[in-house]
């Protein structure tokens, strides 16, 4: 937990993006200084401040559609809060319905939790100055044209760069390829690129995609990409096996000009020319490759050698594609009919967001139960204020909405950091406001520097992203002539109060994630072996399907282990075979994917009964190991997997001539990888019954 609130992440909102943000806050409130009317300036600037985090990667359509929306929703809960401020009881209504519909938003995803985040907060701040009906209409207008103002701003660049966000997405991934053929390689690992692929699979295929005949090539370039990713991590696994240090040491100068090239195909991508330093790179790659057949060629070659040298003529073939379709010329014609009309996963694709919200309303929903919490906590603060007549008391409710959050470790991380971040962000940007900044045009540029540095500084580290925030809102409170001294240690107090009651609404009723951990990776394995099972079907769209359902499950899975290790006194047991489980289903996957980048070389597969036999019982077996998982059942002995691998493989060995050979090893090695994984996951799972039976 300690560790929770003090790490630093990567910085992942660049900057100009941040200095686009807080222009479309500083600009209006500027205007409206120079014009004489602050407080039309300070509607709009506070508008455009609320939609600002919606501003987040994807396909301009999207973005236009996700900011628009959370601007209406700001402009109307800053309508409905300021009309129903001077009624107490309709206003402790209005929180409940608000808090209830806002919280119940996270089953849409993080951009519709963020746009009822907001309608809680603007529902509470605009209570606090109530105004007639004329006046609730021009609020909300304010805020509504400042969202606006935000979106406009994030997509002025789209007549002149239409695809940039598409690019930029495949050139992260080139980036994060490169590094991971750089990094030793642990099979225990969960595939590099995970969910950097899932954005890309939505921003091409999914239903706020750009239109255009270049996002045919885009496509091209993501397949290419999922090759080489295969091709990585092959090479990867066997130089982990590879015993003679000359074959060792060459296979890692291959990786190296593999990441050369894919840092080159990442800067061509992100600045739309031609990927012309991957040339060099690609020369030495073919030196390499020429080195590796020359140690072959010894008596008699490892195994392993022999595997790797077919994998990196692969991932040269694969690069060489990617090198000529990054010019948008690609002469994939075969993979560009194959994918012209690819489309998201059906589980995948966006449902009717009203049939997901009736799905969720079920107390057995994490989602439901977050709504709940958010809903009732929201009316008996603002009745509690109300009552107690608290001066800044909206701060309570308003720090309840910020900090609730659907788990344990994020609720109790936010409340900690939201405190701390407050208390700081009260005292430096008072005293700057006070004795340093003291003419509007000098406060007006430190908020400009505290917007930028709010945006940048957020996912970095939350606490300090809330110090920045905290001074924002300082500043705009006194532009509207709200002295910030008279009001720190009000504010501070009911930060401190809002994040208590918070604390204590989740340690009431909680959620534990210990009764979840088993089903998430349940639901992995058995993504896992639908993926697997499409390996042998001759289905492109059915290999993309469950590839990218194997993926959104493996990020569930990993999600869950996560908040289960930052839950209070976690059941160590739990968590050590929750980490063993994912560790080793993450070795069976990397095989499976070894095994499809065979199968996209080979011509034609030796002993394919035989070989579609054995991999139908592996696929057999991964269904009883979740079952087993899922329901506690008791798991079937699968003592006879293994010998029905070694003599699947003697039958290939005996069967197979001396040209087929070299594929029929590969085969036979990722067999035996997945034999491996699955008697170490049933003996996980055995194991783990075995210590819980004794336990109850």
């Amino acid at each position: 937990m300690l560790r929770s609130l003090i790490e630093i992440k990567a910085r992942d909102v660049p900057l100009r993006v941040a200095v686009r943000n807080a222009a479309a806050v500083v600009l209006p409130l500027a205007a409206g200084i120079a014009g004489g009317h602050v407080e039309a300036g300070l509607g709009v600037a506070a508008g455009a401040l609320n939609t600002m985090f919606t501003d987040q990667p994807g396909p301009y359509r999207l973005r236009m559609k996700r900011m628009l929306l959370t601007a209406f929703a700001a402009g109307l809960s800053a309508f409905l809060g300021s009309l129903l401020g001077p009624h107490t009881m309709l206003l402790v209504i209005a929180s409940l319905v608000w808090g209830v519909g806002g919280g119940l938003l996270v089953a849409l995803g993080p951009d519709a939790a963020r746009a009822g985040l907001t309608s809680m907060i603007l529902l509470v701040i605009t209570a606090a100055q109530p105004r007639p009906l004329d006046g609730a209409l021009a609020a909300g207008g304010l805020i509504f044209a400042g969202g606006v103002l935000q979106t406009l701003f994030a997509i002025a660049a789209w007549p002149l760069q239409r695809y940039r966000p598409e690019r930029q997405a495949l050139a992260e991934i080139c980036r994060q390829l490169a590094a991971s053929a750089r990094r030793a390689p642990d099979r225990a690992q969960a595939p590099p690129v995970t969910q950097a692929l899932i954005d890309v699979e939505h921003m091409l295929h999914g239903a706020h995609r750009a239109r255009g005949e270049i996002m045919e090539t885009f496509r091209v370039l993501a397949e290419l990409v999922e090759r080489i990713r295969l091709e990585l991590l092959a090479l990867a696994d066997l130089r982990a096996d590879l015993a003679d240090h000359d074959a060792n040491a060459t296979l890692g100068r291959t990786l190296e000009y593999a990441a050369r090239a894919l840092d080159a195909l990442a800067g061509a991508l992100e600045r739309g020319t031609s990927p012309l330093a991957g040339a060099a790179a690609m020369e030495g790659l073919e030196a390499t490759l020429d080195a590796l057949a020359d140690l072959r060629d010894r008596a008699p070659p490892p195994r392993e050698l022999a595997i790797a040298l077919a994998r990196a003529q692969g991932l040269a073939g694969q690069l060489r594609a990617m090198l000529r379709n990054a010019n948008f010329a690609g002469s994939r014609g075969e993979l560009r009919a194959q994918l012209a009309e690819a489309a998201l996963p059906r589980p995948l694709r966006p449902r009717s967001w009203l049939a997901t919200l009736r799905a969720n309303v079920a107390l057995s929903s994490v989602a439901f139960r977050h709504a709940l919490r958010c809903g009732v906590c929201l009316a008996l603060a603002v009745a509690g204020e109300r009552l107690a007549g608290l001066e800044h008391g909206y701060w309570i409710p308003m720090t309840i909405a910020i900090v609730l959050k659907p788990d344990f470790a994020g609720t109790l991380q936010f409340g900690l950091l939201r405190v701390a971040g407050t208390l700081l962000g009260l005292v430096l940007t008072t005293a700057l406001v006070h004795y340093a900044f003291a003419g509007p045009w000098e406060e007006l540029a430190l908020l400009a520097a505290l917007c930028i540095g709010f945006r940048m500084l957020v996912t970095v580290h939350y606490g300090l992203g809330v110090m920045m925030l905290t001074g924002v809102v300082v500043i705009l409170l006194a532009f509207g002539g709200i002295a910030p001294g008279e009001t720190m240690v009000a504010r501070g107090i009911a930060t401190a109060v809002g994040s208590a009651v918070a604390l204590l609404a989740y340690a009431l009723w909680p959620t534990w994630e210990r009764r979840r951990v088993r089903p998430a990776l349940a639901s992995m394995l058995e993504a896992y072996r639908a993926y697997f099972a499409t390996l042998l079907r001759d289905d492109v769209a059915a290999h993309v399907a469950t590839r990218t359902l194997a993926r959104s499950a493996r990020t569930n899975a990993q999600a869950s282990i996560a908040r289960l290790r930052g839950e209070p006194r976690p059941d160590r047991r739990l968590l050590a075979f929750a980490d063993g489980l994912f560790a080793n289903a993450n070795r069976f996957v990397r095989a499976c994917m070894s095994f499809e980048a065979v199968l996209r070389d080979a011509r034609e597969l030796p002993e394919r009964e035989a070989l579609a036999a054995f991999a139908t019982r592996i696929a057999t077996s991964l269904d009883a190991l979740a079952v087993a998982l899922r329901e506690g059942s008791t798991l079937p002995r699968m003592d006879d997997l293994r010998s029905e691998e070694r003599a699947f493989a003697a039958r290939l060995d005996a069967a197979v001539g001396e040209r087929e050979a070299g594929i029929a090893a590969e085969v036979v090695e990722a067999f035996d990888r997945m034999t491996d994984s699955i008697d170490t996951l049933a003996h996980l799972i055995l194991q783990a019954d075995t210590d819980l039976r004794r336990r109850t």
